[in-house]
């Protein structure tokens, strides 16, 4: 793949991995991807990222104004999280860690439900089931082995049916056995580059390589672990920590939402082939601080973000497309963002406080005496 000045300190070469659009929005070839979307899902992916941004900014503004008890923005990231999202079949199940809301809208969550979370009124936000979109988790990494277990049941699953005896007297074939799942089900997990240092992701690759679970990891690398830059993480591009578990791992520009779109379209068809997982590192910025309460400016430098800045993805996309389309259709994208947010707005402002009781009720299923005790504690106070 080429390399490329920007966004490399100094003018010195980067690697931004698969790319099929440049940051001029002029098309590129590359000798293994071709774009899988034609000029109309392009177009869709513009809609997309543009409503994911608003929305993103509205549930900032939320946030500020104490409305929200916390926010984790995703500015800089839509092309990485739209391409993916884009890419999934509707039956394959996605595990978020926190910050993937584009994934959860375009998956047809509603944008209030995202966050319910955030608000302080659900330990959840959606039926996991009904959009095949897991709830967020908090704790870095723990999602990977939750996406891994998923993807052993599902070629389990898969193996009960197949009807061949095994030495035990069952009907299933043994886990890992190479073959391509009936019904073409994967599974997608995504992770940050702070989560690739963490035990349970590097347990997870263990046990997906191991058992040919057909998962894809799809790691957004957006240069920050909080203040922890990914090259003080890494010595060497994250996609290749896939080589030491013997699986593929794969680098493409997270801001080039048609790479994106086809590098995950290939990562999802070889793990549902039964060819086992692999990795996607989407080389990517984060254009706002780690959560709300942080302030990036402290040790974000000024130059940097205005490397990454001229890589927008949304402007790209947009360049792209302004060949074929009039200033007239970017407004009514930005019209629709905007209802989208004031609706948001309206839907938060609306969501009823929780019951007290809620604290303890869905703990245990049943209950349990200690926390009849504290719900007669919350009572009484």
């Amino acid at each position: 793949m080429a390399l490329i000045a920007e966004p490399g300190e100094n003018g010195t070469p980067f690697d931004a991995g698969v790319r099929l659009l440049t940051p001029g929005g002029v098309p590129v070839d590359d000798p293994r991807f071709s774009p899988g979307a034609g000029s109309r899902q392009t177009e869709s992916f513009y809609r997309e990222m543009v409503r994911a941004r608003r929305l993103d900014e509205e549930a900032t503004a939320l946030q500020r104004q104490g409305e929200l008890v916390l926010w984790i923005p995703l500015r800089g990231q839509e092309a990485a999280q739209v391409g993916s999202a884009a890419a999934a079949r509707s039956g394959d199940f996605l595990f978020p860690s926190y910050r993937e809301h584009a994934v959860a809208w375009y998956r047809g969550i509603p944008p209030v439900d995202v966050l319910r979370l955030l608000r302080g009124v659900t330990h959840g936000g959606w039926d996991p089931e009904r959009y095949r979109v897991a709830n967020y988790v908090l704790v870095l990494a723990s999602q990977t082995l939750h996406a891994v277990g998923y993807g052993l049941g599902v070629r389990m699953d898969q193996a009960a049916g197949r009807g061949t005896p095994t030495s035990d007297g069952g009907d299933r074939q043994p886990l890992g056995d190479g073959r391509p799942l009936d019904d073409g089900q994967a599974v997608m997990v995504y992770l940050g580059d702070g989560a690739m240092s963490q035990g349970d992701a590097n347990e997870a690759f263990v046990w997906a390589a191991s058992f040919n679970a057909p998962v894809v990891f799809f790691c957004q690398n957006n240069q920050w672990a909080i203040s922890t830059p990914s090259s003080r993480q890494s010595p060497v591009p994250l996609a290749r920590r896939a080589d030491g578990f013997g699986f593929p791992g794969i680098r493409v520009d997270g801001n080039d939402v048609l790479a994106v779109h086809a590098v995950t379209t290939w990562a999802l068809d070889h793990a549902r082939s039964g060819r086992g997982p692999v990795l996607v590192e989407a080389n990517t910025y984060r254009m706002a601080p780690h959560t709300t309460s942080d302030d990036a400016t402290r040790y974000q430098e000024p130059g940097e973000v205005a490397r990454w800045r001229a890589l927008d993805p949304i402007d790209r996309v947009g360049r792209l497309l302004a060949r074929t389309r009039e200033p007239a259709w970017f407004e009514q994208v930005r019209a629709e963002a905007d209802a989208a947010a004031a609706a948001l707005r309206r839907e938060v402002l609306a969501l009823p406080d929780p019951s007290p009781w809620s604290l303890v009720d869905h703990v245990l299923v049943g209950g349990s005496s200690l926390l009849r005790e504290q719900r007669a504690e919350i009572w009484e106070g």
